[in-house]
């Protein structure tokens, strides 16, 4: 068993694409876990992932702030304590359009066609 706080988990730049948004890799493989990775994010006002899409799906839990989310054509809100499941394949891009931080848990699978590193290629 590990426990550890996030702030003892470097946060670094997301992939290119996004603005104003920080990751954190806090369950990985190098800790021992086969299965899944949790990341969290942490995205300034005005920040975004960029919009995109891939072969797993997200689980996410949105801990603090409020914002969209959108796959391109359409968008929802998303406020503190709900969480948003994305299927694999679907476009999708969170925004954060409040003036405060929004800060989400993002869980994805290990296992598929090609597998996520610790370094941040993908953004929720």
């Amino acid at each position: 068993m590990k426990i550890s706080s996030y702030q003892n988990v470097e946060a670094s730049k997301a992939e290119e694409g996004a603005e104003k948004l920080r990751v954190r890799w806090l369950i990985t493989k190098e800790i021992g876990a086969e299965n899944f990775a949790m990341r969290l994010f942490e995205m300034d006002p005005g920040g975004f992932s960029p919009l995109h899409r891939h072969p797993w799906e997200h689980e996410v839990f949105i801990l603090e702030g409020k914002g969209l989310a959108a796959n391109g054509s359409e968008g929802k809100e998303f406020k503190e304590g709900d969480f948003i499941f994305i299927p694999s394949n679907e476009m999708h891009q969170l925004r954060n359009t409040s003036q405060a931080t929004v800060k989400f848990l993002c869980l994805i699978p290990y296992k598929h066609s090609k597998p996520p590193t610790e370094n941040p290629a993908c953004t929720c």
